[in-house]
């Protein structure tokens, strides 16, 4: 049998398979890797972001080239409670994330490919040919399935340029304050300044389905510029998003559903189930692979899900607060929800960032009066199989 061409091939050139081989080059640079892309430069047209907690020393260390803007401190704002948190943020925008990862990988990327179909070793393109490799993995977003009930968030934003200085100093992650209607659902806006004059508006939405109506949340995007006197002078880009937010899920069923094909990013689950944040399960699954002794598709078939498999048990909790999100009370009432959350001590905040709760941490959200009706909350924890809240989408 012929040796292939490939030891492995990254299907799809998004946030994960880009850390994957990015990481690869730099532990591994002997092992023969393919990252395929469909689009004109690797990450598409995105922004990541993370909180210095999420990530440990050397992680922050090895991601360092990639990122762009780094703030000391950042904002929330509610109806009835504003703060500012002190905690490092930081975001990646897609266009550096290319411009460091791209020549790093050199003939190791082949962008303007078009998938047409994957298996754990072999690649079909649209054009007909076969790329075979001892594995493949598949890094091309979420997969629909009935195995996962879910939420959604969705989101717009807007980069702009202003006519005058904003005045921000730091981020405003969550802007659901009184001049932020909710539309039935959980919303907010997310702004981060970039310079005196550029921010990047966001628009988000935690909703019920995958509705997407952008011609609203541009208008929202407009409509909260002037309520802040900002007068836009340019759009310079636009990104968008929907994000799964995951309610309750039969785990094993989902990974026997891909029958042994290697995943990561969304695809494999690993994503924070409430805030939708990926960036520091990618690094983490980077490191990993880039750890194996050996790559072959089952042995990475079965360390990601070991990897997706602690982090679902991780997440528990997480989950349950995500059905008193949707599942208890008025849609919209539930920045309630998370305005209580941001009445509590920073190092619990910190902890929930990073997918880390402790006993005590899930003991102290837990506790004091819900801001939820009682009932409708109890119901919706009780809730932890998808038949008993419906389908994904």
């Amino acid at each position: 049998m012929s040796k292939p061409a490939w030891d492995l091939i990254l299907a799809g050139g998004g946030l994960a398979n880009g850390l994957i081989a990015w990481r690869l080059r730099m532990n591994k640079p002997g092992l023969r890797i393919l990252l395929l892309e469909q689009g004109e430069r690797l990450g598409g047209n995105h922004t990541w972001s993370f909180h210095d907690g999420d990530l440990d020393a050397g992680q922050q260390a090895w991601i360092a080239p990639l990122v762009s803007h780094r703030w000391p401190r950042h904002e929330v704002v509610f109806p009835e409670h504003a703060r500012t948190l002190d905690g490092g943020y930081a975001s990646i925008a897609s266009s550096d994330f290319a411009r460091v990862i791209e020549p790093a990988l050199g003939p190791a990327l082949r962008l303007r490919a078009r998938i047409a179909g994957i298996a754990p070793t072999r690649v079909e393109l649209a054009d007909g040919e076969v790329l075979e490799a001892r594995a493949v993995i598949d890094g091309r977003g979420m997969r629909p399935s009935g195995r996962l009930a879910l939420g959604c968030q969705t989101f717009l934003g807007q980069e702009v340029r202003l006519a005058e200085a904003h005045g921000l100093r730091h981020p405003v992650i969550m802007d659901a304050g009184a001049r932020v209607d909710q539309q039935g659902g959980y919303r907010f806006v997310y702004v981060l300044p970039f310079d005196t004059h550029r921010l990047l508006i966001e628009d988000t939405h935690y909703v019920d389905s995958t509705a997407w109506e952008p011609g609203r949340l541009r208008a929202n995007i407009a409509a909260y510029a002037q309520a802040r006197g900002w007068r836009i002078a340019e759009v310079l880009r636009e990104e968008e998003g929907r994000l799964p937010i995951v309610l309750a899920g039969d785990f094993d069923a989902y990974w026997n559903d891909l029958a042994g094909q290697p995943s990561a990013g969304l695809r494999a689950g690993l994503f924070h189930s409430t805030t939708g944040y990926s960036l520091p399960h990618a690094v983490r699954l980077g490191e990993r692979i880039a750890g194996l002794r050996d790559i072959d598709a089952a042995g990475l078939f079965a360390a990601i899900r070991d990897e997706a498999a602690r982090e679902w048990r991780r997440q528990r909790f997480f989950r349950l607060l995500n059905r008193m999100l949707f599942l208890a009370g008025s849609p919209n009432q539930r920045w309630r929800v998370m305005q209580r959350f941001y009445r509590l001590p920073a190092s619990l905040i910190t902890h929930f960032y990073a997918g880390r709760l402790s006993l005590k941490d899930k003991a102290r959200l837990l506790s004091g009066k819900p801001p939820a009706p009682v009932g409708q909350a109890i119901v919706a924890a009780c809730k932890i199989h998808p038949h008993q809240i419906g389908t994904a989408e």
